[in-house]
Formats: structure tokens, C-alpha cells, sequence
């Protein structure tokens, strides 16, 4: 600090004014710098200091004024120039801010905090390597800097070097243990490493050395949901919303929360006020929809879905892959947004597991990956499948990361498999290490973008071939995933353009069934399931977000058209039924003639589907799993051809039944069907015949025949790394 020595009075007055800048008392500092600048107008330090006071107060453009003014009188002062760099930041003029940290650092070199604000200002501008240079110059200068080792672990995470940010922030730890930001950090890198358990006890320590910290608490929420806990959940987020009713980060995880808690009128709620708060939130447009076809709210439903179509068009971030399927029936835009969702959640990694290695075996090994080893639909599918693989020549992993719930269906997974794997505790990282170390040959993803999806271990590309396959009803979006089984259904000839994956296309339908699968002996009344003894059932039993005003449009003006007819739904919960049966009322349909039923044991489900007429299908996502019960029932289900891989699965599936004619190709075309079946009892009763003949015969539940053609599917893929190939798109000839 250069203080003139010849003027004692001004040389006071500073003092003066410096002390109660220094303490804080920032207006009497500010009335003593200006009093002291109307005597000496070019007084470096009254300029220089009260453009850090003014800095401090917000007023970053006049403040930037008053040290450019001080610079011009000394410009060899680095402080100057590194708090001018601080103003420029303040104005977010990231650019401008590092010239003048390099002045200052041309100055004086050893300027730590210099070097920390430099890295910052790097990190705005997303330029996350030189920022770990700076924060690394930082620490050379100043090795205990526990900023410098926090903001240093936090570039490491923005590079996604999730196990060197956690080594910085315990580096911090160990100089600090009561660091409440470095705990907080390591919470989230552990969450983004999907190490959910270590990062809820990262976000513990944060919390018992600030109980009431809001980013502690809703990022401790947004774990738990991801642990299935969204009760305790939800209590987090509510102690986050009484400190700040204002936090969208808050309120977003409230409504994942409350989604899981089968509460989707109030998530729907949180949803929408993280869009009044910041209507740039990342996934709360496609979130809210979701939330609201959940319950069949379709209040504003075109003017959102029209948004969210246009921003993903634009790669903006406003839908996740797996609710898009019901806003779009556009494969173009699917892949743009699972792209987008790829860039941003799960990119591939700076430096992949597996490095080319070639492996030799006497038996291929091929493991399947997914959250859902329990009692879910893919226990409706798969089982049998992984029971009877050829094992003299594939030898059959199962890696889960789902709950660990004892039941009959686990242990059926697990017996399933040669070696079954619980790898819930391991992060992204560890588990493709893992495939790694077993010399996995093909990886098969069984969640895509579903719930519980680990797309970021196949990021880090453990294995040689990596494999979409069932879980997810479209493209990944990732250049990581080299292969998505479909059929020529699906994915007709000519749209391969729109899957990142290469296309293998199975002869018959690409979904697996389970032929082994139970139906209840019951001898259900239809007094029983809440039907009217009398008149015609059409029934549709798939998800009710999947239910779409167009479709219900078309649904009330066949029961308008058909006398005594009702309609049969599940109910996934209590606002669907009164939001449905209003929407009726409003069509002119008794609310009355709505059916709703709860979820029953699948066997159970299976028999009631003896009680109705025919399935209605949802378009643009069909039925998938519903519609192989449907027709392993014996029940006919009638479907209309959509564009994309969602919209095509029923299609797929009656194809494989011996029944195409259920496969319609316009919504007219589909009600005319509809209508036709329902007055036409012969016509009905002959289509209801033949799947009853043929059900043990179909291409579709003949799971020997496909474990023939998925595992022809598997050989090509091996062959193609063997000899050193990319992967391609191909077609399996259908093998007797």
C-alpha cells in the first residue's frame, strides 16, 4: 500500500476510513474515502479501496470506475489488479476478470488468492482443465488453502474425476474435519458416483455442523429418493423449504419425492413452483407434465407438451428420455433428447475401463445389468430366458442394483445365474471395473433410462460390446452403447438415423417372454372386479400416464357408440379416477361407465383379464408388458402403429402373436376397429379362439426359439471384436 507521507491529514483521514472499512462499518468507511477524494481526487488507495467497498456493496460498474481510475495513477500494483479482476467477476465479465488476475500474477506471482479467484472465473467460463491449473498453482503457493482445495475438488468433479475430487476434499478434511462445504462437496461427488448410502453419510456430518443448511438438506433428499427413502425424503425438503421457501432445488427434489410416494397431484405442485421460481430449471417442464399425466391432469397439457417439444428440439434441457416417450412421436426427436440427457447426466469418460483388451474364453461371458432383479415387469419377461442360455457356450452374469428385498422372484434371478452380483455400494466407476477384471465380453444394459438406471457405468465402458436391450423402449443417445436389439417392427428399414446404437434386428419381436408364467385359477365374477353384470368391456391396463387426451377422446366416442359398454383401467391412484370420470362427464359419458381396479398379485392379474372384451392400446407409447399379459390371457388387444420404437412395441408383439389384423395404422382406422369388434361378436370371438390355439406355439412366447436368436445376435457382435471390427447393424436369420 503506497500511503502519501507528506500530508498527515489525508494520511489520517485514510487510516480513518480503512479501520472502518475493515471492521465492517462499510457507510462511515464509504463517507470518509469520498470526503477524502474530494481533497485529493487521485488518492490511489482512497480510489483503490473504496472501488472494493462499493465491489462489496453490489455496485460492481462504479466500483470497476474508481480502480481503473487508481490504476492509472500506479499500475504496478497487483492487488489493484486482482481486485478489479474480482469487480469484473462481480459484472460477469469471466474474460475481462482473468486478464487482469494474469496482470496481477505478472506482478506477483505468488499471489495465492489470485491464482484461486483466477481458477474461478476459469470454471464460470467452463474451461474446467485451466482451472485445475489454477487451483493447483493456488495450492503450490499456499499448500493448506482450504478454499483452494475445495474449488480444486469441485473442478475434478466438473471433469468428472469423481475419485481424485474426493481425495481433495479429503485432503481439506484432514486439515479441517469441521469443513462443513468440503463435507457437503463429498456428499455430492459420492451422489454423482451413485455411492447413495456414503454420500447420505457425507451430507450427515455437513448437517450436524450446520443443522439447518439448506443445500445440505436437499441434496440429502435427493439421495434418499434415489435410495427409495422418500418419506424420510420428503422430511429433509421440508426443513429445507422453512429456511427458504425459495430454493427450485428444494422444491424439485420435494417433487421427485412425492412422485415415489405415489403423491403425483402435489408433485405435479412442487414441479410448477420450481418453474415460477426459475423457469430455466433443468427437467422441471417434462417432470411436471409427467407428474400430471400420472394422474390423468390434463389441464394445460398442449401448451406444455408443445414447450417441451420445442426446447428439446433446441437441445435444451427441459425433458429426461423415459417421459418424453409419452410427449413425442418423433424418433428424431427421442434421440435429441437423449442426447441432451447424455451431455449433461452421464457423458463418456475422460478414460475408458476397458482399453482394448482382447479376451479368450470357452464361453462367451455375458452380463445383464439392471435395478429391477425383484418383483417387476421384467420378472414378467425375462427369467426363463436367463434359466435356459446355452451355457456350453455362454456363461451368464447378473449384476443388480436394485433392492435386495427376499422374495421368490429374486431368488429365481438369482438361480438364474451363474454368478449374480450385489452391486448396489459400488460406484460408476467400481462397477466397470468390475466387468473389467471378469472379462465381461458383452455388457447388456436391462434399464436404458428407466428408473434406477446406471447409464454411467456403461459410460466408463467396462466391457467391449455394450448392449440396449428391453428396458428402455428407444435410442440411448450414447455413443458408449454399441447396440440396441429390435425387430423389423420397431425399427423399420430406413430409420436407423435415429438410434446412436447400431441396430440388431431379431427375426421375430425383439421383447423375450416367459412362458412359464402362471395364471390364477380363479373363477373371478364380474361382480367381483366392479364390472356391471352386463354389456361390453373394453379395458386398457397400462400405466395411466400413458393415457392421453386424444386417446380418451377417441375411447368416450366408443363408449357413446357401444350401449352398455364400460371402460376398465387400473388405478394407480385415487386423483386419476376423479380427473378421469370428470373427463368423461365432460364428454358426455356417465362417470359410471369407468371401471377402476387396484393392482393384484400377477397371476391373479392375469386371470381377470378373462372378465373383459377387448384391449385398447395407448398411443404414442403402447402397451409392452401389459400387452404380452393380455395376450398370454388369451385376451385380443388392439393397437395403432405409432413412429417411433415405443409407438411399435404392441404392433411387434400381435405380429409375433399370429394376429397382424389387431395392428392398425391410423387413429381412424384404430376406432373403426374398435367399434367393428365390439358389435361384431363372431369376428371377436374367432380372434379370442386363435390366440387361444396358437398361444403355445407363437413366435412370441416360444423362448426357446428366441434364446436361439438372441444369442445368434450375441455370437456377431463377439465375432466383430475378435477380428478387430466396429459394430454394424444386422438382421438374425430366423433359425428353426
Amino acid at each position: 500500500m503506497s500511503i502519501p507521507q507528506d500530508d498527515s491529514a489525508i494520511q489520517a483521514r485514510f487510516d480513518q476510513a480503512f479501520g472502518h472499512h475493515r471492521g465492517g462499518r462499510l457507510a462511515e468507511a464509504d463517507a470518509l474515502y469520498q470526503a477524502l477524494l474530494e481533497a485529493a481526487p487521485d488518492h490511489f488507495d482512497a480510489l483503490h479501496f473504496r472501488g472494493v467497498l462499493l465491489h462489496q456493496c453490489g455496485r460492481h460498474a462504479e466500483a470497476l470506475e474508481l480502480i481503473r481510475r487508481a490504476l492509472a495513477q500506479d499500475p504496478g500494483q497487483s492487488a489493484a489488479h486482482a481486485n478489479a479482476g474480482l469487480v469484473l467477476q462481480g459484472l460477469g465479465r469471466q474474460a475481462d476478470a482473468i486478464e487482469s488476475y494474469d496482470r496481477a500474477l505478472a506482478i506477483n506471482p505468488e499471489g495465492a488468492e489470485t491464482c484461486l479467484n483466477r481458477g474461478n472465473a476459469l470454471r464460470e467460463l467452463k474451461r474446467y482443465d485451466e482451472a485445475l491449473t489454477s487451483y493447483d498453482r493456488a495450492l503450490a503457493i499456499r499448500p493448506g488453502n482450504l478454499e483452494a482445495l475445495l474449488r480444486r475438488g469441485i473442478a475434478l468433479a466438473d471433469l468428472r474425476r469423481f475419485e481424485d475430487a474426493l481425495a481433495s476434499f479429503d485432503l481439506a478434511l484432514s486439515l479441517n474435519a469441521a469443513y462443513f462445504e468440503a463435507h457437503l462437496m463429498r456428499g455430492v461427488v459420492l451422489f454423482w458416483m451413485r455411492m447413495l448410502e456414503a454420500a447420505v453419510a457425507s451430507f450427515d456430518r455437513a448437517l450436524a455442523l450446520q443443522p439447518d443448511a439448506v443445500a445440505a438438506l436437499w441434496n440429502r433428499g435427493a439421495a434418499l429418493v434415489e435410495l427409495n427413502r422418500p418419506a424420510e425424503a420428503l422430511a429433509d425438503l421440508d426443513r429445507a423449504l422453512l429456511q427458504d421457501r425459495a430454493s427450485a432445488f428444494a422444491h424439485f427434489n420435494r417433487g421427485m419425492a412425492l412422485r415415489d410416494l405415489k403423491r403425483p397431484e402435489e408433485a405435479a405442485s412442487a414441479f410448477a413452483r420450481v418453474m415460477e421460481i426459475d423457469p430455466e430449471f433443468s427437467w422441471a417442464p417434462g417432470y411436471l407434465l409427467d407428474s400430471k399425466l400420472q394422474c390423468c391432469d390434463w389441464s394445460g397439457y398442449a401448451a406444455i407438451a408443445a414447450g417441451i417439444e420445442a426446447g428439446v428440439g433446441t437441445g435444451q434441457r427441459v425433458d429426461t428420455p423415459f417421459p418424453f416417450l409419452t410427449v413425442s412421436n418423433s424418433a428424431a426427436a427421442q434421440l435429441q433428447c437423449a442426447r441432451t440427457w447424455v451431455a449433461d447426466r452421464c457423458p463418456v469418460a475422460h478414460e475408458p475401463v476397458w482399453k482394448g483388451a482382447r479376451y479368450r474364453h470357452d464361453r462367451i461371458r455375458i452380463a445383464y445389468l439392471s435395478a429391477d432383479f425383484y418383483a417387476h415387469a421384467l420378472s414378467c419377461l425375462i427369467p426363463e430366458l436367463l434359466e435356459i442360455h446355452d451355457r456350453s457356450r455362454f456363461e451368464v452374469f447378473g449384476v443388480s442394483f436394485g433392492p435386495d428385498t427376499p422374495s421368490a422372484v429374486r431368488e429365481r434371478f438369482q438361480r438364474g445365474f451363474e454368478r449374480f452380483i450385489d452391486a448396489r455400494g459400488r460406484s460408476d466407476r467400481e462397477v466397470a471395473a468390475m466387468l473389467a477384471s471378469l472379462e465381461i465380453d458383452i455388457a447388456i444394459d436391462l434399464n436404458g433410462f428407466s428408473q434406477g438406471n446406471r447409464a454411467g457405468v456403461f459410460a466408463q465402458r467396462g466391457a467391449p460390446v455394450q448392449v440396449n436391450y428391453l428396458g428402455f423402449p428407444g435410442t440411448m443417445g450414447a455413443d458408449y452403447i454399441d447396440y440396441l436389439i429390435a425387430d423389423p417392427h420397431v425399427i423399420p428399414a430406413g430409420q436407423e438415423s435415429f438410434y446412436a446404437e447400431k441396430v440388431v434386428r431379431l427375426p421375430d419381436a425383439y421383447q423375450v417372454n416367459d412362458r412359464t408364467r402362471a395364471i390364477a385359477p380363479l373363477e373371478l365374477t364380474r361382480a367381483q372386479a366392479g364390472l356391471p353384470p352386463a354389456g361390453f368391456v373394453f379395458c386398457c391396463f397400462n400405466n395411466n400416464f400413458k393415457i392421453t387426451p386424444a386417446v380418451f377422446d377417441l375411447w368416450m366416442r366408443l363408449l357413446a357408440r357401444v350401449e352398455g359398454s364400460v371402460l376398465w383401467l387400473l388405478e394407480d391412484n385415487a386423483v386419476t379416477g376423479r380427473n378421469l370420470r370428470a373427463e368423461a362427464q365432460t364428454r358426455g359419458v356417465a362417470a359410471n361407465r369407468i371401471v377402476f381396479s387396484g393392482r393384484v398379485p400377477v397371476a391373479d392379474h392375469l386371470a381377470r383379464h378373462r372378465l373383459a372384451d377387448l384391449f385398447l392400446d395407448t398411443l404414442p407409447y403402447n402397451a409392452h408388458t401389459t400387452a404380452s399379459d393380455a395376450l398370454w390371457a388369451g385376451l385380443p388387444l388392439l393397437t395403432c402403429m405409432g413412429s417411433t420404437f415405443a409407438g411399435r412395441v404392441a404392433g411387434s408383439l400381435l405380429h409375433a402373436s399370429g394376429v397382424p389384423e389387431l395392428v392398425t395404422h391410423s387413429p381412424a382406422d384404430y376406432e373403426a376397429m374398435a367399434l367393428r369388434l365390439a358389435t361384431d361378436p363372431d369376428l371377436l370371438g374367432d380372434l379370442r379362439g386363435r390366440l387361444a390355439r396358437i398361444r403355445g406355439t407363437c413366435a412370441l412366447f416360444d423362448t426357446d426359439r428366441y434364446r436361439r436368436h438372441i444369442e445368434a445376435a450375441y455370437l456377431r457382435m463377439h465375432d466383430r471384436v475378435r477380428q478387430g471390427l466396429p459394430p454394424e447393424s444386422f438382421a438374425v436369420d430366423r433359425i428353426a
